[in-house]
């Protein structure tokens, strides 16, 4: 076991991935999960995401880019196997030069999850924390929550929320049980304020509770939100404003890959009228500060 320590060249980096999904591992995949992830390639007409992690570093080291990746674990409440967080931050470990591991841990595994999170900070050097309020079944600012959240903060780490809309179960039936409603950023207000040491980051343009999002970010100094997971063609205008103002040192390049790919993330990205000295604090600058990679 070798504990993740960064080796990312900042002056040749093009650009820091933050949000891309470790979806395939060592171990045999979960049919269940191959049959959600089918469903939702279908719902963003993308190719299906069965791409292994080193894969997945050879894609960003060709492309002169690095990623922040994880695992999403839903074993409580979607009752998904998950890709092991050790196995994530030893292939990150190996991949120093392009790979930053964030693990992913339920909410619902209480003080076991919590002591799972210190051994993965101290053991193996993960560099941060994902949550999915929807698949995981919980809000935010559930005190259930507040257990794991207190490790991190005590490591100083920062922790990323999916908010919004998700394409995990959409089109399914019943929507594979996820319920939107945990998904409001408004929920993670009260995380912010009470860790506001903690740096946070609402993950995706937030549909449909954008103005929420961006008030949380404006309101609260240690809250980011990153651009993954929508086309930035489809970005609404109040959205583009505040990445060009008030919000331009909070806001983050992000792709959600595999389901989107830098290339075209990227190609929409510079279409939107987003002022030159902006858009190198979107693509690195901003990720870099808040890492601490610098």
């Amino acid at each position: 076991m070798s504990k993740y320590r960064p080796n990312i060249d900042l002056k040749k980096l093009v650009a820091l991935d933050f949000h891309t999904h470790a979806h395939v591992g060592r171990s045999p995949r979960d049919p269940c999960v191959i049959q959600m992830e089918e469903a939702m390639s279908a719902y963003f007409k993308a190719a299906p995401p069965a791409v292994s992690i080193p894969d997945i570093a050879r894609y960003y080291r060709e492309r002169h880019m690095a990623a922040v990746i994880f695992p999403v674990d839903s074993e409580a409440n979607v009752g998904h196997w998950r890709v092991a967080n050790d196995e994530v931050a030893e292939a990150c470990a190996e991949n120093n030069d392009v790979l930053i591991p964030f693990a992913s841990i339920d909410p619902a595994k209480g003080k076991l999850g919590a002591r799972e999170a210190r051994r993965l900070i101290e053991e193996y050097g993960v560099r941060g924390f994902k949550f999915h309020p929807s698949v995981q079944g919980f809000y935010p600012n559930d005190r259930k929550a507040y257990v794991l959240y207190e490790v991190i903060a005590e490591h100083k780490l920062p922790a990323l929320f999916h908010t919004g809309q998700t394409g995990v179960g959409a089109k399914m039936r019943g929507g594979m049980g996820i319920r939107l409603k945990y998904s409001d950023p408004i929920y993670v207000d009260d995380v912010s304020a009470d860790f506001p040491d903690m740096l946070i980051i609402l993950a995706h343009p937030s549909f449909p509770w954008q103005d929420e999002a961006l008030a949380v970010a404006t309101h609260k100094p240690n809250v980011y939100i990153d651009l993954s997971g929508w086309a930035p063609k489809y970005f609404p205008d109040n959205l583009v404003r505040y990445v060009n103002t008030l919000l331009k040192d909070r806001m983050l390049f992000g792709t959600d890959y595999p389901v989107l790919t830098p290339e075209r993330w990227l190609t929409e990205f510079a279409a939107l009228p987003i002022k030159p000295e902006v858009r190198q604090l979107i693509l690195k600058d901003n990720a870099i500060k808040l890492l601490g990679l610098k």
